[in-house]
């Protein structure tokens, strides 16, 4: 398969109930490249409360989606995830809980996130001489929710503005949501997502993903962290 684009993700272990459930969830087992059916919810259209982070799958981003570097090939950026994963250490944190962040809803960590973010950031930077620049539509389209001067930097220097300082790991779980929507679909995954995720939280891998001509991510390969 041809990708587009490619990203580093957290990518929740593929055998595991919740990322099973997140899976059906949005819609889209990126592991295996398929959609799937969404769970039936009373009162709930999953299918429509996920229909923007469908394409992404059950993620975090640790390096945002980025078209490769002229020069650059798919395996010279595969050997160096697998570098990378070798110098970086499994991140614990005590766990993730439900968070709404401005209208929709994500799975945010507990505990201390400087680990994580470090993790983060060495993606970020580790990784940019395969990224090539964003073309200038795109850059526009960023700058239209309005930015911080931290944002702005980070667009220029890393084609993406939330990222080191301004990095949030999350989870998306919904697209943004009528306020009136929020707490009957914050009930549900309380009640069916929340009690399979696991405490303490634990990321053993990075994940390169590769989009697809569609826009879906699709799993490339998982990089064990054994630094």
């Amino acid at each position: 398969m041809t990708f587009t684009r490619y990203a580093i993700y957290f990518a929740p272990p593929h055998g595991a109930d919740w990322s099973q459930f997140g899976a059906s969830w949005l819609g889209w087992d990126m592991e295996v490249g398929a959609d799937v059916a969404h769970p039936e919810i009373e009162g709930l259209d999953v299918a429509a409360i996920t229909a923007t982070p469908r394409k992404y799958g059950l993620h975090a981003t640790m390096k945002p989606p980025m078209r490769l570097a002229e020069g650059c090939s798919l395996a010279d950026l595969e050997a160096a995830c697998a570098t990378l994963a070798a110098t970086q250490a499994p991140v614990a944190l005590d766990g993730l809980q439900l968070a709404r962040l401005g209208r929709f809803l994500a799975l945010r960590p507990l505990g201390d996130e400087r680990a994580l973010n470090a993790l983060a950031a060495a993606c970020v930077t580790e990784l940019d001489a395969f990224r090539a620049p964003g073309p200038e539509a795109e850059l526009a389209r960023r700058r239209a929710n309005g930015l911080s001067p931290e944002q702005e930097q980070n667009l220029l220097n890393w084609g993406y503005p939330y990222v080191l300082d301004q990095f949030r790991f999350h989870i998306t779980l919904t697209g943004k949501l009528p306020k009136p929507e929020l707490p009957g679909v914050e009930a549900a995954l309380q009640a069916h997502l929340m009690p399979l995720v696991p405490a303490p939280f634990v990321i053993k891998d990075l994940a390169l993903m590769g989009e697809d001509a569609e826009g879906k991510f699709h799993l490339i390969h998982r990089y064990t962290l054994t630094g």
